[in-house]
């Protein structure tokens, strides 16, 4: 595999495991495990656009025009961008031979950037502190993060598989 391979398969390795992670929200979504809204994710980010960056409560603000499409296509370009980040720091070797560990370990350093930024700045506090649940949530994090460092590792031995 060239190097420059790299970053252009890391977008179907990322769509895959920000998939996965969405079927395994889904089945939880079905045994009655709330989980965020994809909403409040793209009225966050409509908000950067007008200079807003820190709410009180994302909930309480204002809404914004297709903030359900504007998460959902956050939240696939953020699973793009983390697997282009593990491919780059993993390397090429990586992508034709996974392993396990390095994907889930990454799965799990990705809780940073909600723990550390998202949820401050959506009004919930650091890593969920302001909620009023906050161990729960802050262990479905991590559980969700999991599963996505899964994805990771499952989508990229497809694709090796497939790349022969």
């Amino acid at each position: 595999m060239h190097p420059s391979d790299v970053p252009l398969l890391a977008v179907p390795v990322g769509i895959a495991a920000t998939a996965f992670m969405d079927l395994w929200l889904l089945a939880l979504a079905r045994l009655g495990v709330p989980s965020s809204s994809f909403a409040l994710i793209g009225r966050w980010v409509g908000h950067m656009s007008h200079g807003r960056f820190v709410h009180a409560s994302m909930a309480a603000a204002a809404p914004v025009r297709a903030e359900l499409a504007l998460g959902w296509a956050t939240h696939y370009a953020i699973g793009i961008a983390y697997a282009a980040l593990l491919a780059a720091l993993a390397g090429a070797d990586w992508l034709q031979r996974p392993t396990p560990a390095p994907a889930l370990a990454f799965g799990l350093a990705t809780l940073a950037a909600p723990w550390l930024v998202m949820q401050p700045a959506m009004g919930a506090g650091v890593a969920a502190s302001k909620t009023p649940a906050p161990w729960t949530n802050r262990l479905r994090s991590a559980a969700n993060h999991a599963v996505f460092g899964l994805g990771l590792y499952l989508a990229a031995s497809a694709l090796a598989a497939l790349r022969g």
